[in-house]
């Protein structure tokens, strides 16, 4: 209770950081919410409700009719089917959960799967975001896929002030500004400035001695030499890997489980991000990033360690959620291409080609054809996600065996070969075992006798799980018992083959087949057409990558641009369709683009580009002249102010304190803890440690387990790891304060920190400076000094000995608003 209220006095005390924005403007469409309406609301709609509730099927039973986003919320004679936010009101999920005896949908048929239901259910709760009938036909056909449209070479444009451009970019900005009757907001302070280029470009904030160095050079060669210099050796870090590994990672969905209802662990998957991070640090040109991504299986490899490299790439298309628990293996099957072909789209061209999986995309130009030609691709490719035992283990449950070379990480252990063979002599016991007590079972059922205690559901789970352990610990290991290197991943698979068009995305009701392709409208000369005897993904790859295709490079930039000014040129940084926005400088997305692709694909000199600008040098001090013209800042006309992310909040927190460790761990707490034995939620709490966050490595080292995240990543906005993610919420809520002064993890950095400061100095006007120096980048304002100062000389203790008043000031610097927040 002490420490508590010695926290809030020194809250108090200390001078309150400025709000994060001065500007509330109504707030956007979600795009993860419009995304889940595509991917788990349209379909059941489309498949179990339109037949009798749509303008298409000419009926509408009751009144009602749920094509359009207003037709569903009226209703019919019941009233509203979606209350949003309201799922207790909303007689769409009450009957399709049959929770109403005279009103059960569909009508003379079981109700929906419970993962269907709870769907529906979040859905609702979510607020029923729906993009059905939200834009007006007028303002489709002005937005109907200008990023298509070939990338134009545009001459930077004249501007009255000369001297403040320092480059193309801040041509483009100056000029929309002064179009406008406006200037850009005076350059930041060097220490703000410095500190903003580390956050952007590392995730970590500078140390005194770097801000020392920095101002000293700024004094000696001038600013602009001075930012480049440090630009330059910023990009030559571990640390920008891990940063911007992270941002892709993001894109990527990455995750260790399956998550839905039985969320099986994936042990394998630190190999990808391990893969991620060091293709960023090395600066592997985009495009290839790609193409290795989506067919690093069939690129030529140089030798055994290139060839291991690119089948860890695939696993980009292995490491999305799954339903394990789903038994119908045509179903798992679509489902499993579904995502993949979703999250390809999304993650390069910010589209989705799944919206047509049922029906013809209703605002942009894909049609089932285009869909079902691109699912050809994915069925005809075998997917390893590496979980040891599941129902759905028949079509990629195992995982994919790496080439051995020298220094490659083995996590598990070698066994000996007589053991080998005792586990499979104990699986075939227990396949025996299993036919047998089922063929008995059988025999007494067709001679009406009683089967119920001759193979029980206990033998069958005893079974299920003795056989799913030994089958997962055989798969680690060779035939005589050598640990083998395994990953997730993706290979053509043995039979190639088209994919039949189900009619309303129905797995029974099959429709001819439709011959592999790449969607017709995004087409171009020179597209190469696909083998019979492959699946595709190559030509698909280098679709995707090729200089004439103008969307992938735009979405790129545009994805960097965000993340270093704050928001997208493109604001809707998912959505490059027509329900997408417009891009506010379109001839400098452009300029952008072509220069990316002229100079190969290189994120690194993307990234030095933008930073080095005078437009990213600019303060972000509030101007009501400016914000009364654009509140929203499209126009650029200031820095943005941003919270840092969560892995930002807490990898600062361990450099502040002197404990992060820059280590990469070896594999991940997944892999080591629980292994490849599948579990539930019940079973990850018994084998993880209750604090996930208790590592000092880098938070991108974290576990990241569908449905249990870490407390700071789920707290402070992580990115929901199911779903393709170029832009993170951000929300300010009860429970992130609680944390930061309630949590173990934030508790032992305060006391770590206060000791950094007690071993530096005795003095509480130099414990005060440095503290600001570490935490801020700054010295502490006379105001604050005194305050700070006064605090730290009090006699008072906390009860607990081990947590006074400097920690409980060293505590209360971790959690300001002012550590948490860029500029």
């Amino acid at each position: 209770m002490m420490r508590s209220s010695l926290l809030l006095l020194t809250l108090g005390l200390l001078l309150a950081a400025p709000a994060a924005a001065e500007d509330k403007s109504s707030p956007p469409i979600d795009p993860a919410g419009i995304t889940f309406f595509e991917t788990k609301i349209r379909p059941v709609l489309v498949q179990h409700c339109y037949s009798c509730h749509s303008q298409e099927s000419g009926k509408a039973e009751g009144e009602l009719r749920v094509d359009s986003r207003d037709a569903i919320r009226k209703g019919g004679d019941r009233g509203p089917a979606v209350v949003p936010g309201d799922p207790a009101s909303s007689w769409l999920l009450i009957a399709a959960a049959h929770k109403d005896d005279d009103l059960k949908m569909p009508p003379k048929a079981e109700r929906l799967s419970d993962a269907a239901l709870a769907d529906l259910r979040k859905w609702i709760e979510m607020g029923a975001p729906d993009p059905r009938d939200a834009a007006s036909a007028s303002k489709l056909a002005k937005k109907e896929f200008w990023a298509s449209r070939p990338i134009a070479e545009v001459s930077p444009p004249a501007v009255k002030d000369g001297d403040w451009s320092k480059g193309p970019i801040d041509q483009f900005v100056l000029a929309k500004l002064e179009a406008e009757g406006l200037a850009p907001s005076p350059d930041a302070s060097r220490p703000t400035l410095l500190r903003r280029l580390y956050f952007d470009l590392t995730g970590l904030p500078p140390g005194p001695a770097d801000l020392a160095r920095f101002l000293q050079r700024c004094d000696a060669d001038g600013e602009d030499a001075s930012l480049a210099a440090e630009v330059d050796s910023l990009l030559t870090t571990a640390q920008f890997g891990e940063h911007w590994g992270r941002h892709w990672l993001d894109v990527a969905r990455f995750a260790e489980s399956s998550g839905k209802e039985a969320n099986i662990t994936f042990p394998y998957a630190w190999r990808y991000r391990d893969y991620v991070i060091d293709s960023v640090t090395a600066d592997v040109p985009y495009d290839r990033f790609l193409q290795e991504q989506i067919a690093g299986d069939l690129l030529p490899a140089a030798n055994d360690a290139d060839r291991a490299r690119l089948w860890i790439a695939t696993a980009f298309l292995a490491i999305g959620p799954k339903n394990l628990d789903e038994g119908n293996e045509p179903q798992f099957t679509a489902d499993l291409i579904d995502e993949q072909i979703d999250t390809v789209t999304r993650a390069v061209l910010s589209n989705s080609v799944a919206c047509a999986r049922c029906h013809d995309h209703k605002f942009d130009p894909f049609s089932m054809e285009d869909y079902y030609g691109l699912a050809g691709v994915f069925r005809s490719t075998k997917t390893y996600f590496g979980t040891a035992v599941s129902p759905s283990n028949r079509v990629g449950g195992d995982p994919l065996v790496l080439p051995k070379v020298e220094g490659q990480k083995v996590l598990h252990a070698s066994i000996p070969a007589k053991k080998v063979e005792d586990l499979k002599a104990k699986l075939a016991a227990l396949r025996k075992e299993e036919e047998e007590k089922k063929a008995a079972s059988w025999k007494a059922i067709l001679e009406k006798r009683d089967a119920s205690g001759i193979y029980t559901l206990q033998d069958a789970l005893r079974i299920f799980w003795q056989t799913g352990g030994i089958e997962g610990e055989l798969e680690r290991v060779s035939d005589t018992g050598e640990a083998l290197p395994l990953t997730m991943g993706a290979k053509d698979a043995t039979e190639i083959k088209d994919s039949p068009l189900y009619e309303r995305g129905d797995v029974a009701r099959a429709k001819g087949s439709v011959p592999r392709a790449i969607p017709a409208s995004l087409r171009f000369e020179g597209c190469e057409p696909i083998p019979a005897d492959q699946s595709g993904r190559l030509q698909v790859a280098h679709w995707l990558t090729s200089p004439q295709n103008p969307i992938t490079p735009r979405v790129f930039v545009n994805r960097v641009w965000h993340h270093l000014i704050g928001a997208g040129l493109v604001k809707s940084v998912d959505n490059f369709g027509s329900t997408g926005d417009l891009p506010s400088h379109p001839e400098l997305l452009d300029h952008l683009a072509s220069r990316f692709v002229n100079e190969g694909w290189s994120l690194k000199k993307l990234v030095r580009q933008i930073v080095l600008s005078r437009t990213y040098r600019q303060s972000s001090q509030f101007r009501r002249d400016a914000f009364d013209k654009d509140p929203d800042n499209r126009l650029v006309w200031r820095a943005a102010k941003r919270r840092l992310t969560a892995e930002a909040i807490r990898d600062a927190m361990l450099a502040t304190s002197g404990e992060l460790d820059p280590a990469r761990p070896d594999g991940s707490l997944v892999g080591r803890v629980i292994g490849d034995r599948p579990v539930s939620l019940v079973g990850l709490d018994a084998r993880l440690p209750k604090d996930l966050d208790g590592s000092t490595q880098r938070s991108v080292y974290l576990p990241v387990i569908r449905d249990r995240l870490p407390d700071i990543l789920e707290l402070f906005d992580f990115a929901e790891p199911s779903l393709v993610t170029g832009e993170r919420e951000t929300t300010n809520v009860p429970t992130q304060a609680l944390y930061l002064m309630n949590s173990p993890f934030v508790i032992a950095r305060a006391k770590a920190f206060a000791g950094r400061l007690q071993e530096a100095t005795s003095s509480p006007d130099e414990q005060v400076t440095q503290a600001f120096q570490l935490c801020f980048g700054r010295d502490p304002l006379p105001e604050e000094k005194a305050r700070a100062s006064a605090f730290l000389s009090q006699p008072v203790q906390a009860k607990d000995e081990s947590f006074g008043v400097l920690e409980v000031f060293c505590q209360s610097m971790l959690s300001t608003a002012e550590f948490r927040n860029l500029d």
